[in-house]
């Protein structure tokens, strides 16, 4: 099942550079898509568009229900209140506890602050908050950039556990990653 199909997609900025020209991509539940390539190439923009925050000028894109996991994990919560307060705040709690339990996210962290957790702990609690969604496609930017190597292995196993229920949609700059992890890599590298 198609839970993202992009076809012919065309966009640019402004009418001299092109950032995509006649795009197509097409993702499957439970696949895990990596788009690779340097900063400024338009990984970024490529989320904003299936997003719907960019509009193409060219081209269809049809998705299911999204959610994202962000590179910076402290940016993606707020600073004042307690990580279960946000999380309700976006989505219903209905078994969370044993998406924790996945996740080995420790329950009573989640009364925290975010301040108070290391990067990895915050960066489960994104995906614990991801998952609880019940989206049809993950959009993950760079979510273990911030982290350490230990850390981003752990993350990304813990993300992939899901796969039976969602696909992932992933940019990263590691080429490893990508070639570990992936079912597709889309290179936007210039020729």
């Amino acid at each position: 099942m198609n839970v993202l199909d992009i076809k012919n997609l065309s966009f640019s900025y402004d009418d001299k550079s092109k950032i995509y020209d006649n795009f197509s991509l097409h993702v499957e539940l439970g696949e895990v898509v990596c788009i690779v390539g340097p900063s400024g190439s338009g990984k970024s923009t490529l989320f904003e568009l299936i997003s719907k925050n960019l509009k193409p000028n060219k081209g269809n894109i049809k998705v299911g229900k999204i959610s994202q996991i962000f590179q910076d994990p402290y940016t993606s919560f707020h600073p004042t209140y307690s990580i279960i307060d946000q999380i309700k705040d976006v989505v219903p709690l209905n078994g969370y506890e044993v998406l924790c339990e996945e996740l080995n996210l420790d329950i009573q962290l989640l009364k925290q602050k975010p301040h108070l957790l290391s990067g990895g702990q915050l960066q489960r609690c994104s995906i614990l908050r991801s998952i609880l969604m019940k989206p049809d496609i993950i959009l993950a930017d760079e979510p273990t950039s911030a982290l350490d190597n230990i850390t981003q292995l752990e993350v990304m196993k813990l993300l992939l556990k899901f796969l039976d229920r969602t696909a992932i949609l992933l940019i990263t700059h590691d080429e490893s990653l990508a070639s570990w992890c992936a079912n597709k890599t889309i290179s936007l590298y210039k020729k």
